[in-house]
């Protein structure tokens, strides 16, 4: 699988891989098309590592940084398939930790 590219997930949120090193590390940016702040969503950096596999299927996992319109970063695992038509198909999972003013309200700062 390569990551190398830009992807597209059901909500319209897009994520564009620049380059995957020989070490399976990549960066890019994440094109969100959700969130729930009030500020200009923006396009935001992200850093991740590929496990690189003979079968093609491989598992990463990456993070992202809302630096430039939240205070929450959130971070993603997941695997390449290779779908029934032939195309390459990312399922992933997500966590999503916002910033919170005090520990009491900790139980509620991740989704």
């Amino acid at each position: 699988c390569n990551l190398t590219g830009w992807w597209e997930n059901d909500l319209g949120s897009k994520m564009q891989v620049f380059k995957v090193g020989n070490d399976g590390t990549f960066s890019g940016e994440y094109h969100t098309a959700v969130s729930s702040t009030k500020k200009p969503i923006q396009p935001s950096p992200l850093i991740g590592s590929q496990h690189l596999d003979e079968d093609g299927q491989c598992t990463f996992g990456f993070t992202v940084n809302w630096k430039k319109f939240s205070d929450s970063t959130a971070v993603f695992v997941g695997q390449c398939f290779n779908g029934g038509d032939g195309k390459e198909v990312l399922h992933t999972s997500w966590l999503l930790r916002e910033k919170v003013g005090a520990e009491p309200d900790d139980w509620k700062a991740t989704r």
